[in-house]
C-alpha cells in the first residue's frame, strides 16, 4: 500500500481531534497551537480540519491563537477601542466588506513596511517614514468615512482637519529627528 501524500499542492493539513489535539499529517507528528502561530509567521499554508466531521475549522483555530497571543501578558497588539470597534461592526450593514477592508489594509501595512526597511537599506534621503505615515493617515480617514459615514461631519471636519495637521506636522517632526539619530548611526 502506497504512503498516501499529506500535504496537497503547499498546504498542509491539521487534524484537530475531539481530545483537543492537533496531529500535522505531513510530519505525522502532534503538534500545539504555539507550533501553527510559528508555522503561520513562517508563511506555511495549512489547512485544519475537524478530524471527526472533515469540516474546514482553520479561521476558528487562527482566532484561538490570537486570542492567546493576546492573553499571554506579552504586549498586545489589538487596543480595545479597535475590538469595540470591530464587535460593533458585526450585524452592521457594513459587516459584508470589512473582511476585504482589514485585507486590504493588512495587504497596504506589509507593502509599506517593505518599502520603509528598503528605504532604510539603501540610505535613500529625505523622510519616507513621514510619507509612509501619511498615506496610511489618509487610508484610514478614507476607511472611517467609507464605513462609519457621520462620523466625521462637517461642523466638526474643518476643526479635525486642523487637529490633524498638526498631528502630521508632530509625526513629521518625530520622523525627521529619527532619521537624524539614524543617519549619526550610519556615520
Amino acid at each position: 500500500m502506497a504512503k498516501r501524500s499529506h500535504v496537497e499542492g503547499d498546504k498542509i493539513t491539521i487534524k484537530k481531534y475531539a481530545n483537543r489535539r492537533l496531529y500535522n499529517t505531513a510530519s505525522s507528528s502532534y503538534i500545539t497551537l504555539d507550533d501553527l502561530a510559528e508555522m503561520t509567521r513562517k508563511k506555511l499554508d495549512f489547512q485544519v480540519l475537524d478530524a471527526k466531521s472533515g469540516d474546514d475549522i482553520t479561521h476558528s483555530i487562527l482566532t484561538q491563537i490570537i486570542m492567546e497571543e493576546e492573553a499571554s501578558g506579552g504586549e498586545q497588539m489589538l487596543p480595545v477601542s479597535f475590538l469595540r470597534d470591530l464587535i460593533g461592526m458585526y450585524g452592521n450593514s457594513m459587516q459584508s466588506m470589512m473582511p476585504q477592508f482589514l485585507e486590504a489594509s493588512m495587504k497596504n501595512f506589509r507593502n509599506n513596511q517593505t518599502k520603509l526597511r528598503e528605504a532604510f537599506e539603501s540610505g535613500i534621503g529625505g523622510n519616507p517614514i513621514a510619507k509612509l505615515a501619511e498615506t496610511n493617515l489618509a487610508m484610514m480617514r478614507a476607511a472611517t468615512d467609507a464605513l462609519m459615514p457621520g462620523v466625521r461631519d462637517k461642523a466638526g471636519s474643518a476643526k479635525n482637519d486642523t487637529k490633524r495637521d498638526g498631528e502630521i506636522d508632530a509625526l513629521r517632526a518625530q520622523m525627521a529627528e529619527m532619521q537624524k539619530k539614524l543617519d549619526k548611526l550610519g556615520d
